[in-house]
């Protein structure tokens, strides 16, 4: 298989985005900082986003559907990133760290 024909194929997406998908994971799990895991999660849903565009382009006979969905996750990763920066802030303005281990007081 030559590597020009390469984005003809529905696997290879599914490749790149099992690739993305599995370091948001990966981060989610060994980073310690919010900021970390804030974009190890941007990670996973840009995955989830390539699994439907990939899927739209290639099986869907409805061209709009996987778009839409697309739409809707960068939508939410949007608002998801302001949230999550807003609360990264509010968090250092009380503990002085966006360290998770040191953010005690939270659990209960």
């Amino acid at each position: 298989m030559s590597v020009l024909t390469l984005h003809n194929n529905l696997n290879t997406y599914l490749l790149l985005a099992a690739l993305l998908f599995g370091m948001g994971i990966y981060g989610l799990v060994t980073r310690r900082t919010l900021i970390g895991m804030l974009i190890s999660s941007e990670l996973i849903l840009a995955a989830a986003s390539l699994n439907f565009m990939a899927f739209n382009r290639f099986t869907a006979p409805d061209p709009t559907v996987g778009q839409i969905f697309t739409l809707f996750i960068m939508a939410i990763a949007a608002a998801e990133a302001a949230i999550g920066l807003s609360i990264t802030i509010a968090v250092y303005r009380n503990y002085k760290s966006v360290d998770t281990e040191d953010l005690v007081d939270l659990k209960g």
